[in-house]
């Protein structure tokens, strides 16, 4: 009897540390980001990031709306004055206006960033090159470009 309550214990310790070690640096509450690309273009960026949302909480946003889900991928982004263009359940496209340096005759220099969470794959495109990044939670260095 005792062996088994013994049992029982450990495994209700087990079942209820493990969701705390299985987290990954990847989410942010309910959302887990798979994926997110930055397109340059002079001052602005245009980010698409495809993210999966658990699946119990998929019925609460379809109920309440989008909001908190546009709000939770603004605090990942990490930016200020980001404005969210389209959101659905597993994608989202967010503008940011005067992200770039101009230093005039269309040069341009994105400056280096830190995001609130790991990014398994980051693309940085501009209109001369693409930079991918494997499971980061920042984009350093910056990047130069030139306009079209």
């Amino acid at each position: 009897m005792r062996v088994r309550a013994i049992a029982v214990l450990c495994l209700l310790i087990i079942s209820t540390v493990m969701p705390v070690l299985a987290t990954n640096d990847e989410r942010y509450s309910y959302i887990t980001i798979n994926d997110m690309t930055i397109n340059l273009d002079k001052d602005r960026a245009t980010i698409f990031v495809n993210y999966s949302i658990d699946t119990g909480t998929q019925v609460i946003v379809y109920l309440l709306g989008k909001q908190d889900l546009k709000n939770k991928l603004l605090k990942v982004l990490n930016y200020e004055d980001a404005t969210v263009k389209n959101v659905d359940m597993n994608s989202a496209e967010i503008q940011i206006n005067d992200v770039s340096y101009d230093y005039g005759k269309g040069i341009y220099w994105f400056p280096e960033h830190e995001f609130n969470v790991a990014i398994p794959t980051l693309r940085v495109v501009s209109p001369q090159v693409t930079r991918e990044y494997r499971n980061t939670r920042n984009f350093s260095e910056g990047m130069g470009f030139f306009d079209r």
